[in-house]
């Protein structure tokens, strides 16, 4: 399997491009700010022909380059219904302070194709499987995608902004909520195994291993504690 990810634009945003191989079909998964140049030079640098994107949230840090890299490639792109709206009105996603000073530069709407995803789907793209779960707190529509292990690599977890290396996503934007981020860590990350693999929206690579033992949220979550008030950095 070939995952080849960059941190794009403003935010940092981690876009990846999942296929399984060099020279073959590819999804890519959340094409944010600025990140449509480095989605054409990964698609040149591996020899891949795209066929969805697949979106974790509507934020427009995760989403800003959805239009021109559908467009480009006459995809469909998937997002959670709750959050489809995002798309075509970032500002109302976050608030007039962190929506205004980038909206001029940034290009807003939906491409010709959007599919909607639901909780437990399965979807079986460019030869690959992502299990989607829905995953609220951070915002209303979040999802997560993990694909299965293999004999070759281990399960691999998009967690969005769910999860992240030492930290969780933030709760206080509209339609972020902490008791549903709880619920989330709980139901979504936990179970799985600690070999998984977490790819996430902001950040390094981790593990669910890793995070089970040093992330402060994942732990109290695990210890049925609850946790203390989510981080309010980035986005």
């Amino acid at each position: 399997m070939l995952i080849a990810g960059f941190p794009a634009g403003a935010w940092g945003t981690n876009c990846y491009l999942v296929a399984p191989a060099a020279g073959e079909e590819c999804v890519i998964i959340d094409p944010g700010h600025q990140a449509a140049e480095g989605v054409e030079e990964a698609l040149k640098k591996h020899r891949l022909k795209p066929v969805a994107v697949v979106l974790t949230h509507g934020h427009i840090d995760h989403v800003a380059s959805v239009v021109p890299v559908c467009g480009a490639h006459d995809v469909p792109a998937w997002i959670h219904p709750e959050d489809r709206y995002m798309m075509a009105d970032p500002e109302k996603a976050l608030g007039r302070s962190i929506g205004m000073p980038l909206m001029g530069e940034l290009t807003v709407g939906e491409p010709d194709d959007v599919r909607e995803l639901a909780d437990g789907a399965q979807l079986k793209l460019a030869g690959l499987e992502f299990s989607v779960a829905h995953a609220p707190g951070h915002t209303k529509g979040s999802v997560t995608f993990r694909m299965p292990e293999t004999t070759d690599v281990p399960s691999v977890f998009f967690s969005g902004d769910l999860l992240f290396a030492g930290s969780i996503g933030r709760t206080d934007l509209p339609g972020g909520d902490m008791a549903e981020m709880l619920d989330s860590l709980a139901r979504v990350c936990l179970p799985l195994d600690d070999s998984t693999v977490v790819l996430s929206g902001h950040g390094a690579q981790t593990t669910i291993g890793q995070e089970r033992a040093t992330n402060p949220y994942l732990r109290q979550v695990a210890a049925g504690q609850g946790a203390a008030e989510a981080p309010r950095r980035g986005m």
